[in-house]
């Protein structure tokens, strides 16, 4: 896989735009491989395994989600417990679409492993929320424990979640053997917010989040997913026969070691580099990696594969190119641009120091951000950030300013970029030095930093195509609607973008589906250099909407009804009537920002298994004790469906991913969770 086809991957999904969080279904992922061996940084118990734990999330309307995880506990058949995670760790679910981040590569002994116990903590807990303009903050009084209708605030500020593997297909971690278990917490099933529609002009403190978490387990991993592997540099392989480098494992936010293990990155002839922002290819970057100082903060996106037992990366980052390794950074999406003053929406702000928690946990006592710093093994510091380590984390608006000093990287892409390069759309990570006017305005500073421009998603309905170049009516870019952005001087003079009539072009490998008129449409790629357009987007990946996962969610208010699908159940096919999807408070699929009704279908609603996808994961959520049951077919999900709604259980939530078909009602699931009364 190149470092464009990964990328690709890691796009920052478009959130839907027609009906906010309470209707979206928003997901993320653990995923836990256990190995011996391994490689030369892992020094094996010969009675243990290496598990390595990742998380992962899926696009929705959280601008930040950031809460503590407290535990992650596998249970042996034998009772033993082993807790995964040794320190409390930071994690901003919200911060990782579609993608996986290594959270800890420990030993652990070897067995077979039946139960899973997450912990969260909620006592200094960040929850942002879309509402149009620069997101609201969820006031920690308004974060409440489903279960008991109480505040998620000391000493009622933790949640544990019991995952329940089945019987007959336990996690089996083995002497030098992998095992996989991936586990998604899901963040729509887990959260109701209220109101259920969010406009600009709503109040914080009207908002209000129900915590009913939800948990989920499979042991064949999402392998589209790609995973990121964080920490200092410990050594560097660089001969005939291996290329690659061992990292300590820092999650997220952490900036010390905190006992998490240490990982392998194997690196190929196309892994791309950036380092201290340079870009490399291959055999030069994994030499100009070696030559900076042991310690030094990497960051890898790449695939783990299960045969090999490898790990590899696409991409690679170290230095001031690691957010919080050096240099301030901004991560967000460029609304408006005017001259080399750029205006960037949704922004995730990381200090220099590295994240701002102190040992990647946020102080759970004042609920302010803090942070050790590392800055001694990373090389390029600009000296330190005035916005101070309190402002770690989510913001509405930050300006960046550029210059023609400023390095320039685009992901998956080769030759020579600069300042010009950035445009109204694009979403990017800039490094620079921050601070903020006495308005309380935040700036970050790059003309001596670097800016990495990231794949992003344009969205919209198909208007025409003519000569490799497709006209769109513009619904969202890289989550935003098309109303955000200022498209002044985006193009030649007189040739603006305008939303109306969004020019994408697209190469001759990528054909192009036989569409209608208003037929909703999306490609990943990059936005055309400021001032160049048109076209107005560069085209690399079109999403075929026949095959597009759709994301369905139904929530009843309590009483749910006890027979909610129609009777006698089929292991094949769980079918519901129109009047029962409609009796559902909140009943709503999104392809992409496209929300359908799926109780406008007569012939109601209908669930099947999807034979083509690489991997299924169904789950039973019982919202008295917060245990779930998996189920890795259809058919063993649908019996013990069964077995379940007695006739006074009842039905709480569905969520499900997979196509939707619109005129018949029938979707095809990769993914399936219900949650009961009981």
């Amino acid at each position: 896989m190149n470092a464009l086809s990964l990328a690709r991957r890691c796009w920052q999904a478009a959130r839907p735009l027609s009906l906010r969080l309470a209707a979206a279904a928003v997901s993320s992922a653990l995923l836990v491989n256990a190995c011996g061996g391994g490689g030369p940084a892992m020094s094996v118990n010969p009675q243990s395994g290496t598990a390595m734990v990742t998380l992962t999330d899926m696009p929705g309307d959280f601008l930040s989600y950031m809460v503590n995880v407290v535990s992650l506990k596998l249970t042996r058949s034998d009772g033993t417990t082993v807790e995964t995670v040794p320190k409390t760790t930071t994690v901003d679910f919200a911060q990782l679409v579609n993608l996986s981040e290594v959270l800890s590569a420990q030993q652990v002994p070897a067995g077979n492993y039946t139960g899973v116990a997450l912990t969260l903590d909620y006592g200094s807990a960040t929850i942002v929320i879309d509402n149009g303009a620069g997101g609201l903050t969820v006031p920690a009084a308004n974060i409440v424990n489903g279960a008991t209708n109480k505040a998620l605030v000391s000493p009622n500020n933790q949640m544990t979640v019991t995952l329940l593997l089945p019987s007959d297909s336990p996690f089996v971690v083995a002497t030098g053997a992998i095992s996989h278990l991936a586990l998604d917490f899901n963040l729509s099933a887990s959260n109701t917010v209220a109101p259920s529609t969010i406009a600009s002009t709503t109040m914080a403190s009207a908002l209000m989040v129900t915590v009913n978490p939800v948990l989920v387990a499979s042991l064949a991993p999402d392998v589209t997913r790609p995973v990121r592997v964080r920490g200092p540099l410990v050594s560097v392989t660089n001969t005939s026969s291996q290329s690659s480098y061992t990292v300590t494992v820092f999650p997220f936010f952490t900036d010390a070691d905190d006992g998490m293990g240490q990982v392998v990155v194997y690196t190929t002839t196309t892994t791309a580099f950036t380092l201290n922002g340079t870009a490399y290819t291959g055999t030069a970057g994994l030499t100009a990696l070696a030559a900076l100082p042991t310690g030094t903060m990497t960051l890898a996106l790449g695939t783990f594969d299960a045969t090999s037992k490898t790990f590899t990366a696409a991409q690679v980052f170290a230095g001031t190119s690691v957010p919080g390794a050096g240099l301030d950074s901004v991560e967000g999406t460029v609304v408006a641009r005017s001259g080399d003053v750029l205006t960037v929406r949704h922004a995730f702000f990381e200090p220099e120091e590295g994240g701002g928690v102190t040992g990647g946990e946020v102080d759970s006592a004042t609920g302010s951000t803090m942070s050790n710093v590392m800055g001694s093994t990373m090389s390029g510091s600009m000296g330190t950030s005035s916005m101070g380590t309190s402002d770690f984390g989510f913001f509405g608006e930050v300006t960046v300013t550029v210059a023609s000093t400023t390095m320039v990287t685009e992901d998956g892409q080769s030759g020579t970029f600069g300042p010009q390069d950035i445009s109204v759309g694009q979403h990017l990570q800039a490094f620079g030095k921050a601070s903020t006017d006495m308005s309380g305005n935040r700036s970050l500073d790059a003309s001596s930093g670097s800016v990495r421009l990231m794949v992003t998603r344009a969205w919209g309905q198909f208007t025409s195509a003519a000569s490799g170049v497709v006209t769109i009516n513009l619904q969202a870019l890289d989550g935003l609607p098309a109303a955000a952005f200022n498209f002044a001087g985006t193009g030649t003079m007189g040739n603006d973008a305008t939303a109306s009539a969004y020019t994408v072009s697209v190469p001759a490998a990528l054909p192009l589906p036989t569409l209608s008129a208003g037929f909703p449409i999306a490609f990943d790629g990059f936005v055309t250099a400021f001032g160049a357009a048109p076209p107005d987007f560069a085209s690399e990946a079109l999403v075929d909407f026949s095959t597009a996962n759709a994301r369905l969610h139904l929530e009843w208010m309590a009483p749910g009804p006890t027979a909610p699908f129609v009777s006698p159940l089929s292991a094949t096919n769980l079918m519901m009537t129109q009047a029962m999807v409609q009796s559902a408070s909140q009943h709503a699929v999104f392809i992409g920002p496209v929300m359908e009704d799926p109780g406008s279908v007569s012939a109601g609603l209908s669930f099947v298994p999807n034979s083509s996808a690489s991997h299924m994961i169904f789950a039973i959520g019982h919202r008295s004790s917060w245990e779930f049951q998996v189920y890795t077919t259809f058919s063993d999900f649908v019996t013990a469906l069964g077995g379940d709604l007695n006739g006074t259980t009842q039905l709480l939530r569905v969520e499900a991913a997979g196509p939707y078909d619109m005129s018949s009602g029938v979707q095809s699931v990769s993914f399936m969770a219900v949650e009961l009364s009981d």
